[in-house]
């Protein structure tokens, strides 16, 4: 199965370290940060799950709920958690699908024969409160993820669904953000009253308040 920007994340019911899920009423109202790792027991995972915890105050203030999995069972899930507070100096409180049976890595689509026949890639889903998969990264197994970018396409997510607006290459929060082609100069007057630069007719830069 392909998944797309745009499409309804697939729903799931399955066991997790806190306990069963159904993956739509657990998300409902939040926005996900769903990733997988090959294994439990494994170095860049258990930098990967320690660094999620680590940013649990980041993640809860932009309304997210992490998500990991792994296709391995509760019980290794627990005993590795025991090694990523150990390792990463953190306490992690989020839940890890136990995806023995590759029930979800195969809906979304987190195998790779090419890269592994068994495990599943690092992948990357970040998912809108209306469950609609809004960003989709997959990395290989030896490359761990840059949670700075996932944090980052976060809040340019949240800011351009708030603002109609888009946020240039390398944008952060504070930076100017491009006003929409298809806003026109005259709405553009109403919807950004601070004004903004017009480098292009097709390139209008302006600032907006951070929420």
């Amino acid at each position: 199965m392909t998944l797309r920007i745009g499409d309804t994340a697939p729903d799931f019911t399955i066991d997790t370290t806190e306990g069963p899920i159904k993956f739509h009423d657990w998300a409902k109202g939040s926005w996900v940060f769903f990733f997988s790792h090959p294994a439990d027991y494994t170095p860049v995972c258990t930098t990967e799950m320690g660094r999620t915890s680590q940013l649990a105050p980041e993640f809860e203030k932009r309304n997210v709920k992490p998500l990991g999995l792994s296709t391995d069972s509760v019980d290794a899930h627990k005993g590795w958690i025991n090694d990523i507070n150990e390792t990463q100096n953190t306490v992690l409180e989020f839940p890890i699908v136990a995806d023995k049976e590759l029930e979800v890595a195969q809906k979304y689509d987190m195998i790779h024969p090419n890269e592994s026949a068994t495990a599943t890639v690092r992948s990357v889903f970040i998912i809108d409160p209306n469950q609609k998969i809004r960003l989709i990264m997959t990395y290989p197994m030896t490359v761990g993820r840059n949670f700075n970018e996932i944090l980052r396409v976060i809040d340019a997510l949240q800011t351009t669904d708030r603002e109609e607006v888009a946020c240039p290459a390398d944008w952060t929060p504070g930076d100017s953000v491009i006003i929409r082609p298809n806003v026109s100069d005259e709405d553009a007057k109403e919807k950004f009253p601070q004004g903004w630069k017009t480098v292009k007719p097709y390139l209008r830069l302006t600032d907006i308040k951070e929420r």
